[in-house]
């Protein structure tokens, strides 16, 4: 099993993950437009909006990780944002996303990076499992917040 930066070819294999992941989350998934703006937004600017990652299992991709930094002015140093992490139910209880959790957080070193964070489900115990296991404080305080500006969101008056 080899963990290594997504490449331009990869990226079928990494849209068919995530339609796997919104079926798991019970999500819609990225339709063929939002797929095609992944790709792009992965391999075609400079920087990249999104850093993917992928778990190579003798040619075939069986997980990936998709990342982006932001910065936490508390630490005046760039954070790792972990915004996807999935594997195929074929290869989990592998490691592999034990082994994507390491890469990324030697990467997050490598980038003096103050923080590794992402979010987790509630209902997802398993995760939180792993989590813990890596050493990951789950924060119980903090609450996700959004503004939807491509569905439905409610402009204040």
């Amino acid at each position: 099993m080899e963990i290594r930066r997504a490449t331009r070819e990869d990226g079928p294999a990494v849209v068919d993950l995530i339609r796997c992941l919104a079926e798991f989350e019970r999500l819609p998934p990225p339709d063929d437009d939002a797929a095609g703006r992944l790709v792009r937004d992965a391999f075609e600017r400079s920087p990249p909006r999104v850093d993917l990652w992928v778990a190579d299992d003798g040619g075939r991709v069986v997980a990936y990780a998709a990342c982006f930094e932001s910065y936490s002015t508390f630490r005046a140093l760039p954070t790792l944002f972990l915004e996807d992490l999935f594997v195929h139910p074929s290869a989990r209880r592998r490691g592999v996303a034990t082994r994507l959790l390491a890469e990324l957080r030697d990467e997050a070193e490598r980038r003096g990076c103050g923080r590794f964070e992402w979010f987790v489900l509630d209902w997802n115990e398993d995760a939180k499992a792993l989590y813990r296991g890596v050493g990951a404080e789950i924060m119980p305080d903090w609450q996700l917040v959004r503004v939807d500006l491509r569905g439905r969101s409610t402009r204040p008056p």
